[in-house]
């Protein structure tokens, strides 16, 4: 008999038909007439329980039926009797299709600690809670292909292996087959790339930004979306080593049109969430009240699904860093006792401002533009002013920034003179300086880190739980 998945019985709410399920065993309970199997396959939050006659089964096969057994079972779906689910299987026939060793198993039917789970990330996709993450991964995965898609955009793979820096942080994992013990070098004793696979110095990419706006500038408007990846030696709940980047480039696209699109791109998705994944969502949300309970009430999270329709309601606020700037700085005292780091015109936000105006002074989510061109990327284009240059930050509450973008700089001159004071060089750039002597045109992009999203959007406080196998410093177990 074909299998059909727990999701469609229970989706189905109909009864007296005979199906074949198969899943893993969460729990097994019952006296010697009757065991009550809960069996899961992943396709859903909730469980099929299995009701086992245990006069018609052999005792050896029920001894093996253990959490964390992978079964196929065949039997008559029934209206169930309990308030969980519509549905009940009574079970016809039992087919063991993987034993588990019931004492080393470690997921046992209790809550464990999510410390515990990053060290078990092999098992932990059977938990409710890292099935609930994985299926909104998906969701919101498919809901950016969707909206891009939508509105004509064309998915560019930009290269995972790069000779250049986008970000210009010099934070960047090396690429090479030379021997590491004892590399060719050169007359002046340095290392010679020559001799190496690509024959000069590459590295795993930070952005597919920069070939991102090579498409743009044939295909009008596209986005690139894959992994990437900083060799930041970071221990926070914000950082990884490898995570996830979508990235829009549009031509003919100046910083309003570059806001525009970013606020309806997050609207989407946060709707497109909500009305796919409400199962896993309110599951999330009583995981987080559970986890925050014993917090004073100040310091807990605003409950996960009003967070979300919070940031649906409210219109994006905008304004320029010189505002934010000014802001934070004509505060009271004892409101400026409260940050870590006291901020003067010229430093780069930190979270805690950033939480701070949206979270406490403007209570909706900001988009903030308008940088000193000293603290942002050498391709964001320049203000007449020549301090500032045509960036944004979109700012969420809990998390702070959401995304960063800018206009680019279009400008030949202009580009290749930031780029000289910045000491970039112009013979290793000189593809991305071209576009802006064929035909170049006003152009915008801006990022979205996946992980950051989903952090935000399932109201986890570790960035190291919304991703499958989490990739950190000293930590590439999986």
């Amino acid at each position: 008999m074909k299998r059909t998945k727990i999701i469609d019985i229970f989706r189905a709410r109909t009864f007296g038909f005979e199906v074949n399920v198969k899943g893993w065993v969460r729990t097994s309970r019952g006296n010697k007439q009757v065991t009550f199997i809960l069996l899961n396959d992943g396709s859903t939050m909730h469980s099929l329980q299995i009701v086992v006659d245990r006069t018609q089964f052999d005792e050896a096969l029920l001894r093996r039926v253990t959490t964390g057994a992978a079964l196929s079972v065949t039997g008559k779906i029934v209206e169930s009797m309990g308030c969980e689910q519509n549905a009940d299987l009574v079970a016809k026939s039992i087919e063991i299709v993987g034993d588990c060793d019931p004492v080393r198993y470690p997921l046992q039917p209790k809550r464990h600690s999510l410390e515990f789970l990053r060290e078990i990330a092999h098992l932990r996709f059977r938990t409710n809670t890292f099935g609930a993450i994985a299926r909104i991964r998906h969701a919101v995965t498919y809901g950016i292909h969707s909206f891009f898609t939508s509105k004509g955009f064309v998915n560019i793979h930009t290269p995972i292996i790069t000779a250049s820096d986008a970000e210009g942080a010099g934070e960047t994992f090396r690429v090479t087959t030379l021997n590491l013990e004892n590399p060719p070098r050169n007359s002046q004793g340095q290392i010679d790339y020559r001799r190496d696979f690509f024959g000069k110095s590459t590295n795993l990419t930070v952005s597919g930004q920069l070939e991102g706006e090579l498409a743009a500038m044939g295909l009008s408007d596209i986005y690139t979306f894959g992994p990437t990846f900083r060799a930041e030696k970071s221990n926070t709940s914000r950082h990884l080593a490898e995570f996830w980047m979508v990235e829009p480039e549009m031509a003919f696209y100046d910083l309003k049109d570059n806001m525009n699109l970013a606020e309806e791109f997050l609207r989407y998705l946060l709707n497109y969430t909500m009305s796919t994944c409400m199962e896993e969502l309110k599951f999330l949300s009583r995981r987080q009240g559970e986890e925050e309970k014993n917090k004073k009430p100040e310091e807990r999270s605003m409950e996960l699904l009003r967070k979300l329709d919070y940031v649906q309601r409210f219109e994006f606020m905008r304004l320029t860093y010189d505002d934010a700037i000014e802001i934070l700085q004509d505060l009271e005292p004892s409101d400026k006792e409260q940050f870590k780091y006291q901020i003067q015109y010229g430093d780069d936000l930190q979270s805690e401002h950033e939480r701070f105006l949206v979270e406490k002074y403007f209570r909706q989510p900001i988009i903030i533009t308008d940088y000193p061109k000293e603290i942002k990327a050498f391709y964001m284009k320049q203000n007449p002013d020549g301090k500032t240059v045509r960036a944004m930050d979109v700012l969420f509450p809990q998390i702070g920034e959401i995304i960063g973008g800018s206009q680019r700089e279009e400008n030949y001159d202009k580009l290749l003179n930031r780029m000289k004071e910045l000491g970039i060089p112009e013979k290793e750039m000189w593809w991305y300086l071209e576009t802006r002597r064929f035909g170049s045109v006003p152009h915008s992009g801006f990022g979205l880190g996946l992980d950051r999203f989903l952090q935000f959007v399932t109201g986890m406080s570790n960035i190291r739980d919304v991703i499958p196998f989490p990739r950190t410093p000293n930590n590439v177990e999986f």
